[in-house]
């Protein structure tokens, strides 16, 4: 078997070494010049071997089919002494929904009211960095955040139970619409971050809140409020695939409310887990919050629709460009084509940013999908290419996962610090209300430790979802041997998007 395996997977990783041993190093640092240890090449090819390492490791060594139900380790949070009371106490969830609608309305006041620029307002930091940056390694390290602190979500559960709107939905949402909804707010959030000239201007941010609160509170009334978090709340479905990586768990052991749901949230027999709509409906002797391993919630059975395909290809692609977007070969790219769009004024760099943003996605797929093809071709059996597209896509989120660990951790531990000072004078009027007005970032990491962990998060990231993907593979086909060779392109594919992920990462910081 050990022979069998390290045949394809050396000639993989042969092919992925020559094919990155001649790629360049462009230079553009910041802060200041920084140069590697050994030339980034060798980096490349170290990584593509611990991730073609880890392939034969896990395919001689993991024979399990099934990674899912009660076949997972796990502690219920709640049957402990202190902690469970607590997680369940009335005033716990009135502080964390008072906090919430606190700083949403705080952020209201900042962006309508305070000084309209970008370093003075407490608004543009807390959106782009603590927010946004933050929330994703809150779901992934810790579980479902945002389903607990969604001031949208908040605020009409609460106008559901003083003032009894929203009580029964006006209609029902057809099949058809799947999460469309939310894809299409998700792609105009991503293309807001990258491409729209005023993004950091307060107004804007304003502007923009108001309008997907009324989108998303007029979502809730017409189609209830679980159904439209559901289908149409962007960062309840973003937030939501990265708590599946989470250690924490809802579990609702009373299924009876399956029955009523609005969504698919049954996985396997007396199996429900993370469907807040159930979870609420359940007795509360009948819920859980489990502790459990990383990484299990992707590995769960379940039926994934066109939308959610679509949804998860868009953000794996959307990650990637936000990080290639700030390359010298996109920035090249950007220099021939500006021009050619003359006639369009100022608009030009964000219609350029509106075709990345556009065609980046349709490559992602359009790649990912020519190796299910020979996945599904090598596994030799009948299946479906897009079956095999949604089979495999999980596996795919630890890797964006980890490009967020390697683009972002920095960001959010250095330049997130402003918000402490921003906290002490939000409006940019002068004040100092927590004496904090005054405060200097303090560097945390060298640039050295960070290049190291860019590293050590996308690979690490790789592995697991080779392992993912192995697993998958295992409870998917009828023999151990036709889902090994099902994974001979998905380790290609790995190596193709470790490298292409560490070349980005080190963009900023090496130079030729």
């Amino acid at each position: 078997m050990i022979r069998s395996l390290a045949r394809p997977a050396a000639a993989l990783l042969l092919a992925g070494a020559l094919a990155w041993a001649a790629v360049p190093a462009f230079a553009h640092g910041i802060g200041g010049r920084y140069a590697l240890p050994v030339p980034l090449n060798y980096f490349l090819i170290g990584s593509a071997a611990a991730v073609a390492v880890s392939f034969v490791m896990i395919g001689v060594f993991v024979q399990e089919r099934r990674l899912t139900g009660a076949r997972y380790w796990r502690a219920d949070l709640l049957s402990m002494r202190v902690l469970g009371p607590l997680l369940v106490s009335g005033a716990t969830s009135a502080v964390v929904q008072a906090l919430s609608i606190g700083v949403f309305g705080l952020v209201l006041a900042t962006s309508l009211f305070g000084e309209n620029l970008v370093f003075s307002n407490f608004t543009p930091t807390f959106v782009w960095i603590v927010w946004w940056t933050g929330m994703v390694f809150a779901s992934a390290f810790f579980g479902d955040v945002w389903k607990a602190v969604n001031p949208w979500n908040i605020t009409f559960r609460w106008a559901e139970r003083l003032l009894g709107i929203g009580g029964s939905p006006m209609f029902r949402c057809p099949p058809w619409l799947d999460v469309w909804p939310a894809l299409v707010l998700f792609w105009l959030f991503a293309w807001v971050e990258n491409n729209f000239a005023r993004a950091g201007e307060p107004r804007a941010l304003a502007t923009m809140i108001i309008a997907y609160s009324l989108i998303t509170w007029g979502g809730m009334l017409l189609f209830g409020r679980h159904e439209w978090l559901r289908r149409g709340e962007a960062f309840t479905r973003l937030f939501g695939y990265f708590a599946r990586f989470a250690p924490t768990e809802l579990r609702t052991l009373d299924l009876e409310p399956c029955g009523t749901c609005d969504g698919d949230c049954i996985d396997t027999p007396d199996d429900c887990v993370n469907c807040h709509e159930c979870y609420e409906l359940a007795p509360p002797a009948r819920r859980q919050i489990n502790l459990r391993p990383f990484a299990v919630g992707l590995a769960r059975n379940g039926a994934i629709s066109l939308g959610e395909m679509a949804f998860v290809v868009l953000l794996l692609s959307t990650v990637t460009y936000d990080g290639f977007a700030a390359t010298g070969p996109w920035n090249e790219f950007r220099s021939i084509a500006q021009p050619r769009l003359e006639f369009l004024g100022d608009a030009a760099p964000e219609a350029v940013g509106t075709f990345g943003l556009l065609m980046f996605p349709i490559a992602f797929f359009g790649m990912y999908y020519c190796f299910c093809w020979a996945m599904g071709r090598l596994s030799g059996e009948t299946i479906g290419t897009l079956e095999v597209c949604k089979l495999f896509l999980y596996s795919l989120i630890p890797i964006a996962l980890a490009y967020h660990v390697a683009h972002f951790l920095v960001l959010l531990l250095i330049q997130g610090q402003t918000i402490l000072p921003l906290a002490s004078d939000p409006f940019g009027w002068g004040w100092d209300l927590i004496g904090l007005a005054d405060y200097t970032i303090y560097p945390l990491l060298t640039t050295k430790f960070e290049w190291f962990l860019s590293i050590v998060s996308i690979v690490l990231g790789h592995v697991i979802a080779v392992y993912l993907a192995h697993v998958t593979a295992l409870r998917r086909f009828a023999t151990h041997a036709g889902a090994m060779r099902s994974q001979y392109p998905m380790l290609l594919l790995m190596l193709l998007y470790t490298a292409t992920s560490l070349w980005i990462v080190a963009q900023p910081i090496v130079e030729s």
